[in-house]
């Protein structure tokens, strides 16, 4: 089963004000991390930072079956 992560992520001050939502289907917390980490969505220093959005999440079951990935970053 696959699952559509709504995942709120944005950079702390001062390295960074940025921030957005990004769509992502994957199969669990560690596949969407990985996703994730594999994007320049955001400075090196922080992405300890993804895992900690990842688990706080809007998670929504899927009903079809989808390829992993990210769908969309709505990122500033």
């Amino acid at each position: 089963m696959k699952y559509l992560y709504l995942i709120d992520f944005n950079q702390p001050f001062p390295s960074s004000e940025y921030g957005g939502l990004i769509a992502t289907i994957a199969s669990n917390d560690t596949e969407c991390h990985t996703l994730l980490l594999n994007e320049n969505l955001w400075y090196e220093e922080h992405t300890n930072l993804i895992m900690q959005a990842v688990i706080k999440a809007q998670k929504f079951a899927l009903q079809d079956e989808y390829e992993s990935g990210i769908l969309e970053a709505f990122t500033t």
